[in-house]
């Protein structure tokens, strides 16, 4: 069965289905907005371009670039000045969700977790004797 729902773009009232999950206008302007990057990125002179470089020429929002990019439309190792931000800090990166600087904080941090709990459990410890009276 149907189900109705606003459009998160725009607000409108659409029908949901397994495809969609924004109204028929903002989906065909969003196809738009891909096929200018596209082509755009197409010429061989344009496919070192940063960001900020495909923003200011396509008139394309940086956030709906990244969509694009996270949703596997445009592939990233065909374009070596483009990347996502990293979840944690924001960094550009080109592949997984953290950046190397992030992982290897929280690497650290676990190793001192880790260390720390091992330090709990030898003060911990509690010996028994069996007394044979």
């Amino acid at each position: 069965m149907a189900e109705l729902m606003n459009c998160p773009k725009c607000n409108a009232l659409f029908v949901k289905n397994q495809m969609n999950v924004m109204c028929n206008t903002c989906f065909n302007e969003e196809e738009k907005a891909f096929k200018t990057v596209h082509q755009f990125l197409r010429k061989r002179e344009n496919r070192a371009a940063t960001m900020d470089q495909i923003v200011h020429a396509t008139e394309v929002e940086e956030a709906l670039l990244l969509k694009f990019i996270r949703s596997g439309r445009l592939k990233i190792t065909q374009f070596p000045n483009l990347g996502y931000p990293c979840d944690q800090c924001g960094h550009l990166i080109r592949e997984g969700k953290l950046c190397d600087r992030c992982i290897s904080e929280i690497k650290k941090e676990l190793e001192l977790h880790m260390r720390e709990e091992e330090r709990r459990t030898e003060h911990q410890k509690t010996y028994f004797s069996i007394n044979k009276d």
